[in-house]
């Protein structure tokens, strides 16, 4: 069975005595994860460290940074790099989220980068793509999505690809008072798969593990994870609350 996998998503947000309550809460209520289940926290850069100590000896846990630079090292004030995050045992990296491809006009190619650095020190890239809501109205959201994967990914050997998890964002669900259905979130999961079976065969296809951006909840997750091509979330706001966080875990098939 492909890893199914909760990552939660901080963002910008909480100070570290409010992150190291919420790890804390998370940690101590009552969960558990199979053998091909993880839960991945990508927290803001200075609370890496913490969680990392706070998850030692949870089995199936981890800590992922939100972004990296897309250069090695050098001058490059105020960017952290990939062999950074390796140095102080980060195994995931968040690249491309909606946010970091709207607000920071981050570019197919500088992720190509940032994959390649991320693969380079062993970290697994969490690689976001999703559409916005003008493309879902032209009906031409199958064809822009598929071209994310193929701008970033599609130079990767199979053995490359098959470290990398995929999170499809509906960007046009997110916070806009619309809802993707877990049948239009299978929808395009099942469209990713079948343009990775295209390029890579069916069998590395099958292979990779797919989470789905928009607004997982404790009361949909398990729905929403239930669907065939879905794997698991990448979640949000409801990734602050330790109950509701602990409830999509829960959720994992």
């Amino acid at each position: 069975m492909r890893k199914q996998v909760a990552a939660a998503n901080w963002k910008m947000n909480l100070t570290y005595q409010q992150a190291e309550q919420l790890i804390t809460d998370i940690i101590n209520t009552p969960h558990t994860l199979a053998a091909h289940q993880r839960a991945v926290f990508a927290v803001p850069f200075p609370y890496l460290t913490m969680v990392a100590d706070k998850l030692k000896g949870k089995n199936g846990a981890a800590v992922s940074a939100q972004n990296c630079s897309s250069y090695k090292s050098g001058a490059y004030t105020g960017e952290t790099s990939v062999e950074m995050l390796q140095s102080i045992h980060v195994e995931y990296v968040v690249l491309g989220h909606s946010e970091r491809r709207e607000y920071f006009h981050e570019t197919s190619q500088l992720l190509t980068d940032k994959v390649n650095l991320a693969l380079q020190f062993g970290l697994t890239p969490i690689f976001c793509c999703g559409e916005a809501l003008s493309i879902r109205e032209a009906g031409t959201q199958n064809e822009y999505v598929a071209n994310q994967l193929k701008e970033s990914l599609f130079h990767l050997s199979a053995d490359d690809l098959q470290k990398i998890i995929i999170a499809y964002e509906p960007i046009w669900a997110i916070g806009t008072g619309k809802t993707a259905t877990s049948e239009q979130a299978q929808e395009m999961h099942a469209h990713l798969r079948s343009a990775l079976a295209n390029q890579y065969g069916q069998e590395v296809a099958d292979s990779i593990s797919i989470l789905y951006g928009g607004s997982v909840k404790g009361a949909n997750a398990k729905e929403i994870f239930s669907q065939p091509d879905v794997d698991g979330g990448l979640v949000g706001g409801a990734s602050l609350k330790a109950d509701e966080f602990v409830q999509i875990i829960q959720g994992l098939k």
